[in-house]
């Protein structure tokens, strides 16, 4: 309950122990269909599996790899990690 008074104070400008930090993250780049299909040519992985890993389904790749439609903010996020650590599928593989 301190923790929200001093919430409260805050916010009105009065005296407090709150500590702020800002961090400012980038956008994720835009992946167009060339490179969705060459990301998952690289990871080594069918659409299924690559759509099973974004947890969405393999027509919406189908869709981004032929430029009928483009990745959401955080598909791109995701599609940006799988990029710089390609390991990193290794964590969500079942």
């Amino acid at each position: 309950m301190q923790n929200l008074k001093e919430i409260q104070a805050y916010f009105k400008g009065e005296p407090n122990d709150v500590e702020v930090h800002t961090v400012t993250i980038e956008l994720p780049e835009r992946f167009d269909a060339k490179a969705v299909k060459q990301l998952r040519k690289n990871l080594n992985v069918t659409q299924k599996t690559m759509a099973h890993l974004l947890g969405i389904s393999p027509r919406t790749v189908e869709s981004w790899e032929i430029g009928r439609a483009e990745p959401n903010g955080s598909s791109r996020r995701l599609l940006e990690l799988f990029q710089k650590d390609p390991k990193i599928i290794e964590l969500l593989k079942d």
